[in-house]
């Protein structure tokens, strides 16, 4: 044990539950063949360390002492109720692997397989993406929900019911053959991308940006299993191009910079030039899908770093693509605001006035950041003030409200002149 005061010993266990959890969830549902009961079982591992780690100590190898209580608490969950034998396949199988790890790396990754376990063709489609950040970053129902524009009870529910699906139907946590990969291939890159767009949402928290480096990592790993996927390469290529702008987000005073004014030389131009080549190989596997369309955007706007003028043009076809591959209101809201920078305010407030009627838009913040930007160069001040308000309400992050507060500032100064 690792001698730690009592504050910064519940601080590890806090950091612990958030870093690891994906992979000890992965490994104890893959021995138990039932996500919710290792959850559980995860859970009361976490418990103990919160109450243990504090008083003993905070053990050599967190990780492989979270595994060991974790599987002693799913062993008893399953003895308790075994009836006539009828689970003890499973418990034996969870006995004879029960060895305390002397390191985390001896610990076998399960991520990728249980990733695929929940897209497997029984789960119903629309809760594979959800289901994979939830037992991947454990996040809560409420947070998918937000993520996916529904509501956090019917959220709940469809999670509920997918991991029973894979405990009834006794679904494998394995990597499929070859031929199956592409049918779920889909979820699998929607699930790695929400994975990394949580961690990029978030600028401050340290523990968020954790959960982008593994979303890069799983799909660094995705590209190794299914090599002749062009859209594994798009989508590692486009979370490369995003993260390489991660320190130009903001000034020295921490305040929020928009992509096309951040200083390119804070850029990280190795990974850039790994993205670019990433994607010049997605194109020779010739397979156009969105995360390609998506990573080309990226590059596009990339090209300053060379001193060079964005082709705002190029982006707004690329988004036009975009929409014959997937015709969803986030799409049309970013084709918009391209279609301002490329073709005026115009045809940009048409594109956006496609999406105004659907509910969802009523509390999605960029929608209403949007609104304001292209009624402002529109000239309707009074309304996208209004818009203003909306969008800064709708903010949680502090850095983005600042600058949505000056930009409704010099709004109201124009328009007193």
């Amino acid at each position: 044990m690792i001698e730690r005061s009592t504050q910064d010993a519940a601080q590890l266990a806090q950091e612990s539950a958030r870093q690891h959890y994906g992979r000890l969830l992965a490994i104890l549902s893959a021995r138990s063949g039932d996500i919710a009961r290792a959850e559980d079982a995860l859970a009361s591992a976490f418990e103990a360390a919160l109450r243990r780690w504090p008083l003993d100590g905070v053990p050599a190898t967190p990780q492989a002492w979270l595994l060991t209580v974790a599987r002693n608490a799913l062993i008893d969950d399953i003895r308790s109720q075994q009836k006539q034998g009828t689970m003890a396949a499973e418990l034996a199988i969870l006995a004879d692997e029960l060895q305390e790890e002397k390191d985390s790396s001896a610990i076998p990754d399960h991520r990728l397989a249980l990733l695929f376990a929940c897209a497997h063709p029984a789960i119903d489609a629309s809760v594979r993406a959800p289901l994979m950040l939830q037992t991947i970053l454990g996040l809560d129902a409420a947070s998918i929900a937000a993520a996916f524009l529904q509501s956090p009870s019917a959220m709940a529910q469809k999670l509920v019911r997918a991991k029973a699906k894979i405990r009834d139907a006794r679904i494998r946590f394995v990597l499929p053959d070859q031929d199956d990969i592409p049918a779920r291939l889909d979820a699998v890159l929607q699930a790695i991308y929400s994975a990394y767009a949580s961690g990029w949402a978030e600028f401050d928290d340290l523990q968020r940006r954790d959960i982008a480096t593994e979303a890069i990592w799983l799909g660094q790993l995705l590209c190794h299993l299914a090599p002749q996927e062009a859209e594994a390469f798009g989508l590692l290529a486009l979370m490369l191009y995003t993260e390489a702008r991660r320190d130009a987000r903001r000034d020295a005073h921490g305040d929020y910079v928009p992509l096309d004014q951040q200083d390119t030389k804070l850029w990280d131009h190795a990974s850039i030039a790994r993205a670019e080549t990433l994607l010049a190989h997605a194109a020779t596997l010739q397979s156009v899908g969105r995360f390609q369309l998506e990573a080309a955007i990226q590059s596009a706007h990339a090209i300053r770093r060379w001193q060079k003028p964005v082709d705002t043009a190029a982006i707004s076809q690329l988004y036009a693509q975009l929409l014959q591959l997937s015709d969803s209101p986030v799409i049309r809201l970013h084709h918009a605001v391209a279609l301002a920078a490329s073709s005026g305010p115009e045809p940009a407030w048409a594109q956006l006035q496609s999406v105004a009627q659907d509910k969802r838009m009523e509390n999605y913040q960029p929608y209403w950041a949007a609104s304001a930007h292209l009624l402002s160069l529109l000239g309707k001040h009074s309304e996208a003030e209004h818009a203003y308000v909306m969008a800064i309400g709708l903010t949680s992050d502090a850095a983005v409200r600042r600058f949505l507060q000056k930009q409704r500032l010099a709004l109201l100064d124009a328009e007193q002149w």
